[in-house]
């Protein structure tokens, strides 16, 4: 599955559009290399994603083709969310 439509399932990103624009920039990373929105997002890949002051780290768990509120939480495991401090002098 793409990676901006995961985000999407998921919920982590509200919209796809939104999704695309960002890995557009470089700022998302699987295991490790650059995403692109087209970059494929299978079972057990790490994703890291900068948004906003925070950084998450999450573990692909599962694939599907649609999910529910309720269930789109588990298809990912929350691995860290580091908060970035920011120098504002």
């Amino acid at each position: 599955m793409r990676i901006d439509k995961y985000l999407k399932l998921t919920r982590l990103i509200k919209r796809r559009t939104v999704a695309k624009e960002l890995l557009d920039r470089g700022l998302f990373t699987i295991n490790g290399k650059v995403a692109k929105p087209s970059s494929e997002v299978n079972e057990g890949d790490l994703i890291v994603l900068p948004l906003g002051r925070h950084k998450l780290t999450i573990k692909v768990v599962k694939i599907a083709s649609y999910a529910k509120k309720e269930v789109a939480q588990d298809l990912y495991e929350l691995i860290s969310d580091e908060v970035i401090e920011t120098n504002e002098d």
